[in-house]
């Protein structure tokens, strides 16, 4: 088991594609925050005080994690803050199915009040907290750039 958690392929497979998602994800709302702001106001789970700090903040978070995953720069803290962020967005989807509530996640565009069900994005999330645990336990330090 070792030997595939250690695998160098697998590592740099998994550090483009959370990578590639986290930039993605962050891209409208970067450009858009006031949106952003609204798709977490959808969820119910932030104080309304920290709404816009939160839309501000959140994005560049994602943006530069991505990066560091990516080029292999602070690569440590950008899987910790990596798995950080998976494992409070599955939190906050789960909150939503158990609450009934219909929503689009906001994971890549403003969300809106029903247009998608918060369960897909939760399986899809799953999914990326496989990736992000895996680069986690993984001693691979191919293809970084600093260490």
């Amino acid at each position: 088991m070792r030997r595939l958690i250690d695998n160098d392929f697998l590592t740099m497979i998994s550090r483009l594609f959370i990578g590639v998602v986290l930039i993605y994800a962050s891209f409208y709302k970067v450009i858009d925050p006031g949106s952003f702001a609204r798709s977490i106001w959808f969820y119910h789970l932030v104080p309304g005080d920290l709404i816009n700090l939160m839309a501000l903040i959140l994005p560049w978070l994602e943006l530069l994690c991505g990066l560091a995953l990516i080029f292999g720069v602070h690569y440590r803290g950008a899987v910790i803050w990596a798995n950080v962020m998976t494992i409070i967005f599955i939190i906050a989807l789960y909150t939503t199915v158990y609450r009934g509530l219909s929503i689009d996640c906001g994971c890549f565009k403003a969300s809106g009040a029903a247009a998608y069900k918060a369960w897909k994005a939760l399986a899809f999330d799953l999914v990326m907290l496989i990736f992000t645990v895996q680069m986690y336990f993984s001693r691979s330090k191919r293809w970084l750039l600093a260490q």
